[in-house]
């Protein structure tokens, strides 16, 4: 049967043709496929702007800018994500600190969020909810934080392309800037790339210009008096973070099929639900009116229920030829972010998850042979402990 990943692209001919035809186009770069896939994708999340950039760890460095962090600013952010949701912060000269999450959604607990905000001396400017294996966050109960006490949302909506809360795509509304990931074992791929959306005009135009040098080239924005159809200005200080053709011809031809990959993820999801019901593991959690991208399927071992670690269900996994990984290790605990003052103890949902949370494989081509590969291993290695 071969290796079985825990995640990989899914690329089809129609992907290979659109890359073809951008690759044999006038344009390689800054041509009109780019402009094309951000329309696309803003009208597939119902948001009036979509701005594509290199990667979503881009994206967020951007957006966290664009919402105006910087020295002396304050991030929150959920420490069961990769790092680059704390990261950004960071890389904007503001702090960084952590929200624990609730230990079902394993989202930002909302309880949480509200007691450190009642008790803190000092309030963020930007919290980062994640919506966590394409799981949605709970943006009502955050933006009804936020409108009281002042802070900006930016929504990491890496893993949730194609989720919805109640009906409504994720970054439809809600946050101030929602950012997607289209790394290669993402929902949708463009190899590496990302995108910012969001509802305020004055936030697209500052993403654009950052993701160009901080420059603009529309007159209806110079300060000087254009001296001809040449010129452009540098208004700000920006990056070079745009986007090629060739990623978004990729990424306008996967949206296409995005329903398709979004009926095989929760076909999958829902077997292993039925096939992994009666094992001693926490499930992933299904929230009513909540659509989850299924990005990635992660279970926990129910320390109560069996004396088998997580090592010992990684390694028979991994000895059967069988992907299996971490998403993620506490971002708090890692050794960069112990040097900053965290230490072990400081958000203990997140690290109880952390200690027993293992993915296992689901992508669009996974079959159910696969599929039931994966779930007899994890069986006959629970099964052998308790038989021991």
């Amino acid at each position: 049967m071969g290796f079985i990943p825990y995640s990989t692209q899914d690329i089809d001919d129609a992907d290979v043709a659109a890359v073809t035809a951008a690759l044999t186009s006038a344009f390689l770069t800054q041509g009109p496929a780019v402009p094309a896939f951000e329309e696309t994708f803003a009208a597939r999340h119902a948001v009036p702007h979509a701005v594509a950039v290199t990667n979503a760890t881009a994206a967020l460095h951007l957006a966290c800018l664009a919402l105006g962090l910087g020295p002396g600013g304050l991030l929150w952010t959920v420490p069961n994500s990769f790092v680059a949701s704390a990261n950004c912060g960071l890389y904007c000269g503001a702090e960084v600190d952590f929200v624990d999450i609730d230990p079902v959604t394993r989202n930002m607990s909302v309880e949480a969020l509200e007691a450190k905000l009642e008790s803190a001396s000092r309030l963020p400017d930007v919290v980062v909810p994640v919506d966590f294996a394409g799981l949605p966050a709970d943006l009502a109960a955050l933006r009804a934080l936020a409108d009281r006490h002042g802070f900006r949302i930016l929504e990491d909506a890496s893993h949730a392309t194609g989720a919805d809360r109640h009906g409504r795509p994720v970054g439809s509304e809600l946050a101030d800037i929602a950012v997607f990931s289209f790394h290669a074992v993402k929902v949708v791929t463009t190899g590496e790339g990302g995108m910012a959306v969001t509802r305020d005009a004055g936030l697209a135009r500052r993403l654009r210009a950052l993701r160009s040098h901080g420059i603009t080239r529309d007159p209806a924005e110079f300060v000087a008096e254009a001296p001809g159809g040449w010129h452009y200005e540098q208004q700000a200080l920006g990056w070079n973070c745009r986007m090629t053709d060739v990623q978004a011809a990729l990424g306008r031809s996967q949206l296409a099929r995005l329903d398709a990959m979004q009926a095989a993820r929760e076909r999958q999801a829902a077997r292993y639900d039925r096939l992994l019901a009666g094992l001693p593991l926490l499930l992933p959690a299904r929230i009513p009116g909540l659509r989850s991208a299924w990005h990635i399927y992660v279970i926990e071992v129910d320390e109560a229920r069996t004396p088998v670690s997580r090592r010992a269900l990684y390694d028979a996994l991994r000895a059967a030829g069988i992907g299996a990984n971490l998403h993620y290790a506490p971002i708090h605990l890692q050794p960069f972010w112990r040097a900053r003052g965290f230490a072990p103890g400081d958000f203990p949902a997140a690290e109880r998850y952390g200690a027993r949370a293992l993915t296992i494989p689901l992508f669009p081509k996974l079959t159910d042979a696969q599929q039931d590969r994966v779930v007899d291993v994890l069986a006959e290695t629970l099964a052998r402990a308790e038989a021991a």
